[in-house]
């Protein structure tokens, strides 16, 4: 017999659907719980602000961008015609 699968006998049937009907009481209500906490969130700033402002060096910041983008720069095809 597959794992998970049952075959009603009679009286079982009602069980199963009373069984059925509890879990899913219990995932609305869960969904019901996690919708209500994200709506008493405070709606959060920018994440990129919160970033910027979470990086205590500017300076090693500004130089890790430098990099990235020389880094981008140097994969980019370079055009015959602007010799």
């Amino acid at each position: 017999m597959t794992p998970g699968l049952q075959i009603p006998i009679e009286g079982e049937a009602m069980l199963d659907e009373v069984t059925v009907e509890r879990r899913l009481n219990t995932l609305e209500q869960a969904v019901f719980d996690l919708q209500h906490k994200l709506e008493s969130k405070p709606i959060s700033e920018n994440w990129l602000e919160k970033l910027i402002g979470s990086v205590s060096d500017e300076e090693a910041f500004v130089e890790a961008l430098e990099y990235g983008r020389a880094f981008r720069q140097s994969d980019k095809p370079v055009n015959e015609d602007d010799d």
